[in-house]
């Protein structure tokens, strides 16, 4: 009788309204509706699925998106919520486009198998540090655009401008651009350009500063989250907060190592043929989390004595540099996952179709 009863959801996220389809666990299509993306519409939302029969499981299309408050909203009543992909290409023209097709194709992906990734519940410290890092990522891109602008403007600068400041590091230009006292008139070129310089620097010193202070505050939450991450070489917070906010506040949701090896692209992708026998790098994954990688097996490869010793044996053995980091990328991902926080989850068994 329990499983007669039993129902599967599947979410199609947007901005204003999210469309909810249910079916049975053979796969009878039984309701479509829409909800707004309010409180009152996520509780609506349970209501209306709850009616149907015992909801199983609910996918979600764009948890790490749109779908955010509903799959929190969802985990805090005790849903299992699947993190579901947008379909491909070739199911779209096959099965056509709408917002009702979308969640149901959700919820078949979850009955069938095809979808069957544990979102991030964004809950926690390690949601703090994204949202943290989001502001000094956009402030660090922000002040290299800024030095690159003075860069520019030096350039083209009249001869009086540029000479005095050709050579300086970025460092003491910016500081000297900064005290500067422009004078003259406005139509003037070379009055007009120090003028410029100067409020490009003063922009430089308060992006520098906004990096300080989201530096302070992400500094000690990493710790928290994770303070034998730190303690590993060639680990800092910058390379340890993108690691943890890829992983998310739930890493048990990754069953192994080689799985969060795969999420980092540092999995290694088989390129033999014949009787060549080889691996190439990883060029899928979350890219920022392979480039934190990256960072650490760059800063290992200078500092630390074992991995130096692992570079000149595998360079004595025909080993080219591009593969020793390929290597030295999947063993600090395996060195890594061990060290993640981690919550005792017990994963929801599916109801098996007919």
């Amino acid at each position: 009788m329990a499983d007669e009863t039993a129902v599967v959801g599947g979410i199609d996220t947007h901005t204003d309204l999210h469309q909810a389809a249910v079916i049975d666990t053979v796969g009878r299509h039984l309701a479509t509706e829409a909800f707004e993306t309010t409180p009152a519409g996520y509780a609506r939302l349970l209501e209306w699925l709850s009616s149907h029969g015992d909801v199983v499981a609910v996918g979600v299309e764009g948890t790490g998106a749109y779908g955010a408050e509903v799959a929190r909203f969802l985990t805090a009543n005790a849903v299992t919520v699947v993190e579901v992909d947008r379909p491909d290409r070739k199911a779209r023209r096959r099965s056509g486009k709408s917002d009702p097709v979308d969640a149901y194709a959700a919820a078949t992906a979850v009955l069938s198998g095809r979808a069957g990734g544990t979102p991030k519940t964004r809950t926690g410290i390690v949601e703090a540090i994204r949202a943290l890092r989001v502001v000094r990522k956009s402030a660090v891109k922000a002040r290299t655009q800024t030095v690159n602008q003075i860069r520019t403007l030096i350039v083209t600068a009249p001869s009086a401008v540029r000479d005095r400041l050709r050579g300086l590091a970025t460092r003491e230009l910016v500081d000297t651009l900064a005290r500067s006292r422009p004078a003259g008139e406005p139509a003037d070129p070379a009055y007009a350009v120090k003028t410029a310089l100067r409020r490009l620097a003063r922009r430089y010193q308060a992006l520098d500063e906004e990096i300080k202070d989201a530096d302070r505050e992400i500094g000690p939450l990493v710790a928290q989250a994770a303070p034998t991450l730190l303690a590993l070489p060639g680990v800092g917070p910058e390379t340890a907060g993108q690691l943890l906010t890829s992983a998310g506040d739930n890493p048990e949701r990754l069953r192994s190592e080689a799985a969060f090896a795969h999420l980092c692209g540092a999995a290694p992708v088989p390129a033999s043929s014949g009787r060549t026998h080889r691996h190439r790098l990883n060029r899928g994954g979350d890219r920022a989390a392979n480039n934190a990688l990256h960072t650490i097996v760059l800063v290992r490869m200078k500092y630390d004595a074992r991995t130096r010793d692992y570079v000149a044996r595998r360079t004595a053995q025909g080993m080219t540099k591009k593969d020793i980091i390929r290597c030295l990328k999947r063993f600090v991902a395996r060195e890594i996952y061990k060290h993640l926080p981690r919550l005792t989850h017990t994963p929801t068994q599916l109801p098996q179709t007919a």
